[in-house]
Formats: structure tokens, sequence, C-alpha cells
């Protein structure tokens, strides 16, 4: 057994002083009110919040940090950059970024990740010796960050509606969604290595080939991801292609329910808001990425007020803090509205730890017996936290607030540094030099 001594706990909905933690085989196993620490417990000050899990990521989208600023662009300008950069990717030096990644994502507070994983194969678009080699890569970076994951594995198979890939997308393609199905269906799950399905988005899969997303989510009980409407241009090909928003195809295949999470669902109609709602899906909200690429405000109030579920994700690791995150949802709200306060900051803690675990498939985001035994400290009396309301921290701590975080019942983060792997950055380093 192990066991916390928390000054102060995230219990339900709002912060309780004086709170013990005991686990084993890494879920708590009681929760108790405690004025002092016991002999032998670990101490944890400041605020402490159950696990956070970040509902969508791109690890190899960090090598692009700090190089797409020069010369102003869009999106799809910047997609460029991105393409070639996945073309520069191979298994082993995938391996190491994704473990600096995981280990600067655990370091800011995240315990679980949903990673949206589409390379997949060769630049030439045919299969490694092992056909799931960048998956397991994932895996492997996963385990040494001491981060849970949820391998999102996707499907792409086009460019554009109707439309073959391009050269730098082939790597991406499995070809057929049938063939997508087995090789996912051949990844070795395992208690800290979930294995989730996504669609890339309605430009990349078709209504035909949406349908076998869905299918294979219901055969393997799997979550299933799809990026949605994060552009204008998206709803305009699928409207040509289609005669439907990307919203009203994923409900033709078959797709709106409460395993489904959108990611970004920016440029929606009231009636996809309606739809969404009403399925309760999960909306994955990236608001420092969205912001970073010029994605546009998206309409989180109104799809939470219609039902929707909301989660908070780092897509592509502009930034990694989940408090940031809490706070971009929280501001774009703001101007979109102009008036304060559209979301209560328990919705936001909310959003950061049951959303993201639901998005993700996920049992945690809890502090109660029976859940994984995921804490994240965060330091309430730093030069940004201190003074602030505990229940209002989520608003103004950052990152480097976070001074300890358990996973599993087991210290992965003390005093702010990485117990197994120390500062990152070298690690980081060196898989960015062999990628340039």
């Amino acid at each position: 057994m192990t066991s916390f001594w928390c000054e102060s706990a995230w219990l339900d909905g709002g912060p309780a002083r004086g709170v013990r933690v005991e686990s084993a085989d890494g879920r708590t196993t009681a929760l108790t009110r405690a004025e002092n620490p016991a002999p032998g417990d670990r101490e944890l000050r400041g605020l402490v919040f159950p696990g956070l899990a970040d509902a969508h990521s791109h690890a190899f989208h960090r090598g692009l940090r700090g190089r797409t600023h020069r010369d102003g662009g869009s999106f799809w300008t910047w997609r460029t950059a991105m393409y070639a950069l996945a073309g520069r990717l191979e298994p082993d030096v995938y391996r190491d970024l994704a473990t600096a990644v995981f280990a600067e994502m655990v370091l800011a507070g995240w315990t679980a990740v949903g990673e949206f994983h589409y390379v997949h194969h060769r630049r030439d678009g045919t299969p490694y010796d092992d056909p799931n080699a960048f998956a397991l890569a994932l895996r492997d970076a996963a385990r040494a960050a001491g981060i849970r994951l949820t391998l999102l594995d996707t499907l792409y198979l086009t460019s554009a509606p109707g439309e073959p890939p391009l050269p730098e997308q082939r790597r991406f393609s499995d070809g057929t969604a049938a063939a997508w199905a087995q090789r996912v269906r051949e990844i070795p799950a395992d208690a800290g290595f979930r294995v989730g399905v996504a669609a890339h988005s309605v430009r990349a899969v078709g209504p035909d080939d949406l349908a076998v997303v869905a299918a294979t989510a219901r055969d393997l009980g799997a979550p299933v991801h799809v990026h949605l409407s994060e552009q204008p241009a998206e709803n305009d090909a699928c409207r040509a292609a289609h005669g439907a928003t990307p919203t009203g195809l994923l409900e033709r295949a078959g797709l709106l329910g409460p395993g489904l999470t959108v990611v970004h669902a920016n440029h929606l109609t009231d009636a996809d808001v309606a739809r969404l709602g009403s399925a309760r899906v999960t909306v994955a909200a990236c608001p420092t990425t969205e912001a970073d690429l010029g994605d546009g405000v998206g309409r989180a109030r109104d799809l939470a007020t219609a039902g929707a579920v909301l989660a908070l994700g780092s897509d592509q690791h502009a930034v990694v803090d989940p408090f940031l995150e809490a706070r971009g949802l929280e501001g774009a709200a703001r101007l979109g509205a102009l008036r304060r306060g559209e979301f209560d900051p328990a919705d936001l803690v909310a959003a950061l730890t049951t959303g993201g675990h639901r998005s993700l498939g996920l049992d945690g985001g809890t502090l109660a017996v029976g859940a994984p035994c995921d804490l994240v400290a965060v330091d309430a009396r730093s030069v940004r936290t201190a003074g602030s309301d505990p229940a209002q921290l989520v608003l103004t701590a950052t990152a480097a607030d976070v001074t300890d975080v358990v996973v599993g019942g087991e210290t992965r983060v003390r005093d702010r540094v990485h117990t197994t792997l120390g500062d990152p950055a070298d690690l980081l380093l060196d898989a960015l030099r062999r990628l340039t």
C-alpha cells in the first residue's frame, strides 16, 4: 500500500482541506479526511487535482514549435510544414521524440493522453516489417514517460472527397478501410495502453468508410474520434461532395453518440450544435492550437448547453499546459459572448479531468475509492497563484506550478522533476536534431 496526504484536494467539484489517499495496485483504496499526515505518508502540498487527461495530441507536431511563425500564413500553409516533418519520421526517432513530449506532458500535469495517430507506414506507403511499428514506438514512449495512453489509430484514405492521397500523405493510408481495420485489430493493447480508433476527417474518409470506422469501434468497444469542422473550407467541400455538413455526414454514418469525440468543431451550424448535443458526444477543444493556427472561435458554450461533454487537448503542442487550455476555452467564450464567466471554474476542471477521461474510454479523472490513483499537486503559493481562491486556481496556475504527479500510485514527478527522465529537453533536442 502507498499513502499520500494532500494539504488540499479536489473532491466533489471543489477543494477540501486535509485528505489522505491510500492506494494499492494503482487504484485508490481509501479516502479519509486528516488534518495532518500519518507516518509514512507522502506529503503533497498545495491543491491536488485528480489526473488530467489530454484528449487530443499529435506528438510529432512538437517538432514545429517555434518554427512556423515567420511570414504569417494560414492553417493550410502550416500544414505544408507539418507534412515535411511527417515525411522525416522513422519509428526509432519518433519513439525518442514522443518520449520527450509525453514526459513534458507529465511534468505539466497530464496523466493520460489520446494520441491521434495517423503516420503508419514508410514514405512510399508500404508497411514496415511490423505494420504497427509506429504504434508500438508510441506505446514504448508512453511507458517510459509514465503516462496512460489511448492510441487513436486513424483511418486516412483521401486528400479531398473522392481524391487519392497526395504523395506526402501516402504513409498515412492503409489503402482501404478494411486493411486499416485489420491492422488496428493486431495492435497489442494492455493495462496502460488502450487502443481506440479515429477517422481523420470527412476530407480524408468518405461516407462508406466512416461507417466502417463506426463498426470497428463497436466491435472493439473502443472510443472513436474525428477532426470536425476545423476550417470553413472543410465544410464547403463536404457540402459540395455530399450535400451535408460534416456533422450531418457523421450522423448518416451512424457515428453520433456518447462514444464519439469530435475535435475542434469550430465552424458549426445551429443544427450541428443541436445534433452533437442531443447525441451526448464529447467535444475536444484545443484552444492554444486553434489560436496558433487561426482556426477561429468555437461554440463550446453552446455545445455544452445543448448537452455535449467538453474535454481539452494540446493538439500540436505549441504549448503543453492544461491550465492554459482551460483558460483558452473560457477566454474564447468570453470574447464571443462579450461577458465573463461563461464557464464556472469547476466546469473547466471537469473538462480537464472527467471529460478527458470519458473521451479516451478511461475511468479516471476523480478522487474516489476504486478510481485510478492519479494525482496532480499544484503550488498554491507561487507568484502566479498566491492569494487565489483555491476553487479558482485553474484560472491562475500554469504548468510551472505543478510540483508533483502520481500515475497509478507511482510518483512520476517529484518537486518539479521527472523521477526517471529528469529534464527531457536533451532527449527532445537530440530527436529534433535527427529530424532536421
